[in-house]
């Protein structure tokens, strides 16, 4: 009996550290984006567009989610029919890359780490308005300078700006946003 007990006091503390323990996922790191990546929403090659991209691991998906624009990526985050189990969120890093056209292959920045200018003139590779990441605050503040916008993280990112339909390039607009005067048809969506 002694010998029982002497076990179970030894063995214990061992199932009990398993128990507590977490699994710690190991993070995946940022693929290279290349010709055979295609956007999540638009089903195109990333490569045609100019802009930050994004890519998104998810548990439940054995490749990248990629994306043409850095404000589809963050609104993948938002949609609720959209994996929640996110492991890992990447983001073009506009201070590191050549120009606007050309945003690099492999210049990313963890997202929830990264610093985005929204608001300002330049627009997406996929016309509409974007969220331009940095992992420099100075680079940063130096493109909104010249482009206008506001520097915000990624938890402030407005879910508004984010998912509201007028501010993507032939989506379906608001009334509000896109009616004339009373009477002028030109410029309502059918």
């Amino acid at each position: 009996m002694r010998r029982l007990a002497i076990a179970c006091a030894l063995l214990l503390p061992l199932a009990l550290a398993g128990c507590n323990e977490k699994q710690v996922a190991k993070i995946p790191p940022p693929h290279r984006m290349t010709a055979e990546d295609i956007g999540h929403y638009c089903g195109m090659n990333v490569l045609e567009h100019p802009g930050p991209k994004g890519q998104i691991f998810a548990v439940s998906l054995i490749q990248p989610v990629w994306f043409s624009s850095v404000r589809d990526t963050i609104a993948f985050t938002m949609l609720p029919d959209e994996p929640k189990d996110i492991q890992a969120i990447y983001v073009s890093d506009m201070g590191n890359t050549p120009n606007w056209d050309k945003p690099g292959a492999d210049n990313w920045v963890e997202a929830r780490k990264a610093l985005f200018v929204i608001e300002s003139r330049v627009k997406s590779g996929m016309g509409g308005d974007e969220a331009v990441p940095f992992s420099d605050r100075a680079a940063a503040e130096k493109f909104a300078g010249e482009n206008g916008g506001r520097i915000v993280g990624f938890d402030e990112v407005p879910r508004d700006y984010v998912l509201t339909s007028a501010n993507v390039a032939g989506g379906a607009a608001s009334d509000e946003a896109t009616e004339g005067p009373p009477g002028d048809r030109s410029r309502r969506t059918p």
